[in-house]
């Protein structure tokens, strides 16, 4: 049984920081053993459902945010939990709007932890989160996992509403990931840009006119058996995989983030079934 506590949804904010419009402040846990679905918490508007995945795949949870997306001052974390020699699959049921928020609004807050057992793995598919003009979202991924534990898990990014002719000109994009094993710390990434979004997006040294950024990560003993797969699957054009340290990081940009996002659910295809014996078809609702 892993005995890491439930933690709170984020860091109790001052009262100065809170919002003076009502806000969420959801969470959800769900915690997985050999026989599936072990424990289970969820607090609105995070809820998890369990669709029946088709036969030889991980157990599935999905997430949902029933506010319909998120705006300053909102709060929202996810708890996963995997216990030894145990498998389980977790996607969001839609991409993520992060909505404008107020001048006087603290940002849009998220918080995933992940804690995997000896031997179990697992799958963490997130879809798009969408950054409307002016929105300020506050991510982390946090993951601590055994030493033969696997994970294969990505996160994309979306500038603006581009269909809509929206760009992301200015806010707050803090997206951060640190992944531990048996407690050490192996990686830690962090993307923070406050402000001015337009300017530094449009320089070849910042995101070089990307509106579409994709981070995935196979973090596995065996991972760097699979960077010539990652380098062949990955367009030259979006980006490039490399490896270290147990660590496969697949990085890609493109100013259109449809091509991203297929590009990105091709190598998650892949890789999915050469690392776990799985399907190359993801779960239905990631193609919605």
């Amino acid at each position: 049984m892993l005995s890491a506590p439930f933690p709170p949804a984020v860091e109790a904010a001052s009262p100065a920081a809170r919002s003076r419009l009502q806000r969420v402040d959801g969470s959800a846990m769900v915690h997985f053993g050999p026989q599936g679905l072990r424990d289970l918490k969820q607090v609105a508007p995070a809820r998890l459902l369990f669709p029946d995945g088709d036969d030889g795949e991980f157990p599935l949870a999905v997430t949902v945010t029933t506010s319909g997306g998120l705006t300053g001052g909102d709060r929202l974390s996810l708890d996963i939990r995997v216990d030894a020699e145990t498998c389980a699959t977790i996607v969001p049921q839609a991409a993520e709007k992060i909505y404008r928020a107020l001048p006087d609004d603290p940002p849009t807050r998220i918080a995933t932890r992940m804690t995997l057992g000896a031997g179990s793995r697992c799958e963490w598919l997130a879809q798009e989160a969408i950054l409307f003009n002016r929105s300020r979202m506050h991510r982390t991924l946090e993951i601590d996992m055994a030493g033969d534990a696997r994970l294969l898990a990505f996160e994309m990014i979306v500038l603006g509403r581009g269909a809509m002719g929206e760009m992301f000109d200015s806010g707050l994009i803090h997206d951060s990931w640190r992944i531990r094993r048996d407690g050490r710390l192996i990686w830690a990434d962090a993307l923070h840009v406050d402000g001015n979004v337009a300017e530094l997006a449009a320089r070849p040294f910042g995101f070089g006119g990307a509106t579409a950024i994709v981070t995935m990560v196979y973090a596995a003993p065996d991972a760097a058996d699979y960077i010539h797969l990652a380098r062949e699957l990955v367009p030259p054009s979006l980006g490039g995989a490399t490896t270290f340290d147990g660590m496969l990081i697949v990085r890609m940009a493109g100013a259109d983030p449809r091509s991203v996002r297929d590009a990105a659910l091709k190598v998650t295809e892949n890789l999915r079934s050469a690392v776990f014996g799985l399907s190359p078809n993801l779960p239905s609702i990631c193609y919605s």
